[in-house]
């Protein structure tokens, strides 16, 4: 497969404060990736480095061939970067059509293919943003970043802080995304066990370095790996 995004030697972090240390990182067209490790270790700094948002101290970030080192995060949206942060960032007072509209560009995504992914947002188009419970706002925020047709789609804990039954069904969403749409992703994600399932690359860092780099399979065959770096908890 043709290499989507590659990165080189990535130094990046945040006024001062210097959060990564030469990142190196591919990534094939069709392929998602786990980026695991515990908290405070660089996880969403490297996202954060990718669409564009944090203090370049080196390296080189390349996404189709294109090179977006110097890019501003607009242009970067544009060259097929979708981002879905933490914080989901939807439109609280737009409805759930609205919010997906609004950032609609021409693709294979639309709002009706959205909607099929995610039936509970169908059934609440006309809300507001902010009258859709928590599970509800990440689909939303999911559907939304889709809305741009990305080249590559990066989230940013999907699942944190949300209902098992809610978790089961994004896990589903996103499965299917990885596999049988062949969508790219990078996955920040503290259910290690859960995100390998559906992935086909890990990397982990520790202190802003990547600290193994494999295959998501060979990581569910030999835990031992993985609890080295992250716990036993982490892990399971």
């Amino acid at each position: 497969m043709p290499e989507l995004l590659k990165i080189e030697k990535l130094s990046a972090g945040y006024g001062e404060a210097q959060v990564l240390f030469d990142i190196d990182l591919a990534l094939a067209e069709g392929q998602s990736l786990a980026l695991l490790g515990r908290n405070g270790v660089g996880k969403t700094t490297l996202v954060n480095s990718i669409i564009g948002v944090t203090r370049r101290r080196g390296g080189r970030i390349v996404l189709a061939g294109r090179d977006l080192t110097a890019a501003s995060p607009e242009q970067r949206a544009h060259a097929g970067i979708g981002w879905v942060p933490q914080e989901r960032n939807i439109f609280k007072s737009l409805t759930v059509l609205e919010n997906l509209t609004a950032v609609a560009r021409p693709g294979p995504w639309d709002a009706a293919r959205v909607f099929g992914m995610f039936p509970r947002l169908a059934e609440r188009k006309t809300n507001l943003g902010n009258q859709l419970s928590g599970g509800e706002q990440q689909m939303l925020a999911i559907g939304r970043a889709l809305m741009i047709n990305p080249k590559l789609l990066l989230l940013d804990e999907p699942t944190e802080g949300l209902a098992p039954i809610i978790v089961e069904e994004l896990l589903k969403a996103l499965k299917a995304l990885f596999r049988e749409e062949g969508l790219s992703a990078i996955v920040i994600e503290q259910h290690a066990r859960k995100i390998l399932e559906l992935t086909d690359e890990t990397i982990v860092l520790e202190r802003g370095r990547v600290v193994l780099a494999e295959r998501s399979a060979t990581l569910i065959a030999e835990p031992e790996r993985l609890e080295h770096h992250l716990g036993l908890a982490a892990a399971a």
